[in-house]
């Protein structure tokens, strides 16, 4: 077994953080205000986190096509990501809150079953 598929909890925990802070940042109190996502400032090193995190989840996901036993989820792990980021281009930003969770629970779910596996076979 690939000690990648043992990653899948650490990406759970990072799927919540980032609706959690989607929420904060697109939320219903956001739109409520009229208030523009780009004009509330995240700091520099929460920005540098969050761009190296999904950097790494990218290549995760793209290296877990190569172990026999992860490959289904995470095929459909990129396929969600790539058709929600398709999505996400095209949405006002009323509907990018509503876009980006939809795509979180699928994904969260492909997560719960690359954890299902792991627990299965060890």
């Amino acid at each position: 077994m690939s000690p990648l598929i043992f990653l899948a909890p650490v990406f759970i925990v990072f799927e919540v953080a980032q609706l959690v802070l989607g929420e904060r940042y697109l939320g219903i109190k956001q739109i409520a205000r009229n208030a523009d996502p780009r004009a509330l400032r995240l700091s520099e090193v929460t920005a540098f986190f969050w761009t190296v995190a999904i950097f790494s989840y990218w290549l995760w996901m793209l290296g877990l096509l190569f172990t026999p036993l992860g490959r289904a989820d995470a095929l459909g792990l990129l396929i969600v990501s790539s058709a929600g980021f398709s999505i996400r281009r095209g949405t006002p930003i009323k509907w990018t809150l509503v876009t980006l969770t939809l795509e979180g629970a699928v994904r969260i779910g492909f997560l719960l079953s690359l954890c299902g596996m792991i627990w299965r076979t060890w």
